[in-house]
Order: structure tokens, then C-alpha cells, then sequence
């Protein structure tokens, strides 16, 4: 039997997510889509899960995209364009915090899951982009998120030029939050993993879900929205756990209740 798409596994309450198609620049097949969704259920319901992370397998790219060989045939029976949609608005919108480590290309498709996800640590010398326009194509999907990362001149540039561009290209543009030398990716990866993994699952759920959901909120209303959502995540048991630490001068030891 073959070796699936999407590799997943836990370890130290951190989910890995490794898109697992390295001899074809790990591009998206319908597999792929499948499988992730999957797995997310199984993150989200899983209480060992603190945080996610998601990569590709090699050294040499994240995700190049869409597999177009197999997209474009019209052998999937269900439409890849709306599962990948799916995809995208479960990543976004996932209640554990989410990082996406980029070992190399990022392109097209690859670039909706980088941009889904909360923090984005790039080797330095990764390329990114939007090559969609260069066959015939258009970034729709992930022209979601590009503008929501992304200031509208230089979003359009790349998406109508098409043109690859450097990490620290990339970083300037906030399509990326941090870049790193290769040797050192791995290191920097597992230290916010491991920061993350510490922090409290139901104040960081309520905060992501709170912010997913006030996003398109007029000024007044959003905070309205978040009063409410504060007096929430200040009666839970952790905050209470952390706020008792502060004063004892203590790590606290969260619970996720």
C-alpha cells in the first residue's frame, strides 16, 4: 500500500500535519484536501492537542499547489475547488493555534494554508508566490486571505505579475511572521510549538473563536462582542489558575476547563 498524502501524528500535545507528495513538490490532490479535513476533526476533538502544525515533506517545498494534472481532469467526483474552499475556512477559523513551518517553495494553493494559518515561520531562502496567472488561472480562493494579510497594491502585484518572490520579500509584505536560517528552522519551529503547547486551551479557544467572529464587526458592535467574550474567558478555570500563578510568583498549570 502506498503512503498517504497527509502524514499525521501527536507527540507532546502538538499535532503534526505533513502534506507527504515530495516527488511532485507536495502539490494538493484531492487526497490531501480529504485527509486534512479528517484530521482536523481529530485535533480539534482530540484534549491531548494543544496546537498544530503544518509542513511538507523534503527540503525542497511546502506546497507548490494544486496538483493541476489531476484537478483539472475532472476524474474527482466531488468539486476540488469547494473542498479546498472548506479546507481554508476550517484552518482559518480552527479554535488551537495553528503554525505553518515553510521548509521551501511556497506557491499558489500552498500559500492559502500558510496564510490560514496564526504564525508562519519561513526558512530564508523559501520562495513564495502566485504563479496562477502565468496558466491562465487566478489565485480566487486564497485572494480571501491575501487581502486580509496583505496591503491591496503590493497584493495585486504579485497576484497579477506572478512572479516568485524571496522570504524576506515575503516578510516585509506580512505574508510571513518570522524567517530564519535553514539550520536553525527546526529549533525555531519546536520553541513556539512548545510555547504554545503551554499556554491555556480553552483562553486561547475562546480568544481564536472570539476574533474569527468579530472580524467583519463594525468598531462598536466588536467590542460589544468582546466584553462579553472577556467576562467568558475570565471565569474559566485556567484564568483563574494564572492569575493565582502571577501572584504566587509560580508557572501556571493549565487544565483547559
Amino acid at each position: 500500500m502506498s503512503e498517504k498524502d497527509l502524514l499525521y501524528k501527536v507527540n507532546n500535545n502538538i499535532a503534526y500535519f505533513m502534506i507527504n507528495r515530495e516527488k511532485h513538490r507536495n502539490s494538493i490532490s484531492a487526497e490531501t484536501v480529504n485527509l486534512f479535513l479528517n484530521y482536523l476533526d481529530q485535533a480539534e476533538e482530540d484534549q491531548n492537542v494543544r496546537v498544530i502544525c503544518v509542513t511538507g515533506a523534503g527540503e525542497k517545498a511546502f506546497c507548490s499547489g494544486a496538483d493541476l494534472g489531476s484537478t483539472m481532469s475532472g476524474e474527482n467526483k466531488v468539486d476540488p475547488f469547494h473542498n479546498y474552499a472548506r479546507l481554508l475556512k476550517r484552518l482559518t477559523g480552527f479554535p488551537k493555534p495553528t503554525v505553518a513551518r515553510i521548509n521551501g517553495y511556497c506557491l499558489a494553493g500552498g500559500t492559502g494554508f500558510m496564510l490560514a494559518c496564526d504564525i508562519v515561520i519561513a526558512r530564508d531562502d523559501a520562495k513564495f508566490g502566485t504563479p496562477e496567472v502565468n496558466v491562465g488561472l487566478f489565485p480566487m480562493m486564497i485572494g480571501a486571505l491575501i487581502f486580509r494579510n496583505v496591503m491591496r497594491k503590493k497584493a495585486m502585484e504579485m497576484i497579477l505579475l506572478g512572479e516568485k518572490l524571496s522570504a524576506q520579500e515575503a516578510m516585509n509584505m506580512g505574508l510571513v511572521t518570522r524567517i530564519v536560517p535553514c539550520e536553525r528552522l527546526d529549533e525555531e519551529v519546536d520553541r513556539v510549538l512548545q510555547s504554545l503547547s503551554l499556554k491555556s486551551p480553552i483562553g486561547m479557544k475562546i480568544g481564536k473563536e472570539a476574533f474569527h467572529a468579530m472580524d467583519m464587526m463594525p468598531v462598536e458592535e466588536a467590542l460589544d462582542y468582546l466584553c462579553g467574550k472577556l467576562k467568558e474567558v475570565a471565569s474559566t478555570e485556567d484564568a483563574v489558575e494564572g492569575i493565582t500563578a502571577f501572584i504566587e510568583k509560580r508557572k501556571p498549570v493549565f487544565k483547559g476547563k
